[in-house]
């Protein structure tokens, strides 16, 4: 297994005070969480606070490397977003987060980086989260009439349409789920034989201390 140095925990250190000077009174959090350092910032001052970890003189942030969200379905705004940044000048990344829900929409980094767009187009595709400004903002990933967000949590693994080419009309057919066998109350000890089967008593060894 090939092992992966640990920065330095002072110049994380070192990055994080300056980041809350620069930008403190955007952020609510920033913590060093496994060997990186991690700000949620308010999301209506993303914008402002990417655009300055881009250009600032002494880290320069300048390449966007992933946007990703996680889904906890159980919070108010259930959606966190994550912005991966990296500065080749300092061999350092900072990862920046924002909270939403499905209605709230997240300001587009695409007017501080260009890269954003396509990334905000697979969260949007997967997670359904909108992006305020963003100039074309369609699925990337599923099909344009795909029903549903498959990385929300509450998003059935079967899905809701299944896809096939049906012969007679010679095109491709959408059409619901047709599951071949009904689902079933799986009690992970005895799934074959239903919740109302008992499990036999165990069987004791002859001999046994």
């Amino acid at each position: 297994m090939t092992h992966v140095p640990q920065l330095p925990l002072e110049k994380l250190e070192a990055l994080k005070a300056h980041v809350e000077q620069g930008v403190g009174g955007f952020v609510i959090e920033a913590e060093i969480k496994n060997g990186e350092l991690v700000v949620t910032v308010i999301r209506d001052q993303l914008p402002l606070v990417l655009e300055w970890l881009r250009d600032d003189a002494e880290y320069r942030f300048t390449q966007l490397m992933d946007i990703c969200a996680i889904d906890f379905p159980e919070r108010p705004e259930r959606f966190e977003v994550a912005y991966n940044l990296l500065s080749l000048k300092a061999n350092l990344r900072i990862r920046v987060k924002v909270t939403t829900d499905e209605e709230l929409g997240v300001p587009t980094a695409s007017n501080v980086f260009p890269a954003a767009g396509w990334f905000e187009r697979e969260v949007w595709d997967m997670n359904g989260i909108f992006f305020d400004g963003h100039s074309d903002l369609r699925r990337i990933l599923t099909d344009y009439g795909f029903d549903g967000h498959p990385l929300r949590k509450d998003f059935p693994l079967t899905g809701f349409v299944e896809v096939r080419y049906d012969n007679a009309q010679k095109r491709v057919v959408y059409e619901p789920v047709n599951l071949t066998q009904a689902f079933r109350s799986f009690d992970f000890e005895s799934p074959w034989e239903g919740t109302q089967y008992v499990l036999p008593a165990p069987v004791e060894k002859k001999g046994a201390a």
